[in-house]
């Protein structure tokens, strides 16, 4: 696949964390997804920089990410992550599942990973999170709709932005 100068703008734009933003979590975030460069991002934004993401993976412009749109997609998500000294995690959970049966259940948890930190926002995006029907394709309006399932778990404080006080550790 050929890289235009926008697609490439674009990964380093929404998806890279420089070494020096890995000692203040956030501030990249911050500094490319606030669009009116405000120092906060709204819900509202959110949503319109992860549809400038979901129009540049889709090649054939019909509103939907296949299967193979997407490999695309995470292949240069998780380059770009791991150029930037951050391991790549998949979009399993480690959740604690719930004991199901009689006596000592063992946890079968799959948790959703939704809201992690620093690169919550692209580990959000992953087919996995992304697809919410389960059908293996994702559609802009489910791409778009992930932001609510995301943004408030980033949100930290509750107050409908995020800011780099919602970033860090936990």
């Amino acid at each position: 696949m050929h890289v235009s100068k926008p697609l490439s703008v674009i990964l380093l734009t929404f998806l890279s964390v420089p070494a020096f933003a890995q000692q203040q979590p956030g501030l990249h975030f911050i500094e490319n997804w606030d669009l009116n460069e405000d120092g906060v991002v709204t819900v509202e934004e959110a949503r319109e920089r992860r549809g400038d993401i979901f129009t540049t993976f889709d090649a054939d412009e019909d509103d939907v990410l296949t299967a193979e749109e997407y490999v695309m997609f995470d292949e240069a998500r998780e380059a770009d992550m791991k150029e930037n000294g951050y391991a790549v995690m998949g979009g399993q959970g480690q959740g604690k599942g719930q004991g199901k049966g009689q006596g000592q259940g063992k946890g079968q948890g799959q948790g959703k990973r939704s809201g992690m930190g620093e690169h919550g926002a692209a580990m959000a995006m992953t087919r996995q999170n992304a697809d919410l029907d389960g059908d293996g394709r994702v559609t802009r309006a489910e791409f778009l709709s992930g932001v609510d399932l995301w943004f408030p778990t980033q949100d930290r404080n509750g107050d409908g932005v995020l800011t780099q006080d919602d970033f860090g550790r936990r």
